[in-house]
């Protein structure tokens, strides 16, 4: 089941998939019930917290976010079935997203 779901372009750490894992497990059931709105504030919380240069989002607090939005792809392709493969390569773009490289992005908004 993992492999399907972390069918990444980029390689993530055993840790930071283990931590998606953990996330998925227990935010799916919630997000699959999500409404166009509830997902909408949880993506601007997201951009929002991202980009606030006095904040920097702890590595569980990153991959709640990500892992959220991707699995609002698997609710968004039951819902438009003509969007499956769009819906999978969304899904797949958000659990590529990297701490690390989150990291090295805040560090530049401090230069």
């Amino acid at each position: 089941m993992n492999n399907n779901i972390y069918a990444q372009t980029k390689k993530l750490s055993i840790n930071d998939q283990l931590v998606q894992d953990s996330i998925y497990k227990s935010t799916k059931k919630k997000v699959l019930n999500f409404s166009m709105k509830d997902f909408d504030n949880l993506f601007f919380e997201f951009f929002n917290a991202k980009s606030d240069p006095n904040k920097t989002l702890s590595k569980a607090e990153f991959y709640n976010y990500t892992v959220q939005i991707a699995t609002f792809s698997d609710r968004l392709a039951s819902l438009y079935p003509d969007q499956k493969q769009v819906a999978a390569e969304n899904k797949e773009k958000w659990l590529s997203e990297s701490y690390e490289e989150y990291l090295e992005y805040k560090a530049s908004q401090k230069k």
